[in-house]
């Protein structure tokens, strides 16, 4: 009969023992894992609100064009215009 001392399933069965035992021991004190949205995600999900309020106010303005509805002020433009290139 030949020893093969390699791979012997039934030497140090204590060692084994012991790493089932650490194992064990190691799945127990595993913290488990936390998430927390903050204030400023908070408030980009409620942009989400805005960008559906903004929508439907695109919405009427293009019924409202396509209508002929629509009346621009031309003054209000023009001021407008002035601001923003001369700040």
């Amino acid at each position: 009969m030949k020893i093969n001392p390699f791979n012997n399933p039934n030497i140090n069965p204590y060692n084994r023992q012991q790493k089932k035992a650490e194992l064990a021991e190691q799945q127990k004190n595993r913290v488990s894992d936390k998430v927390e949205i903050s204030s400023a995600a908070k408030e980009m999900q409620d942009g989400s609100r805005i960008q559906m309020e903004r929508q439907a106010r695109i919405d009427q303005l293009k019924v409202d064009v396509e209508s002929g509805n629509y009346k621009v002020d031309s003054k209000k433009v023009a001021e407008d215009l002035f601001k923003h290139y001369r700040g």
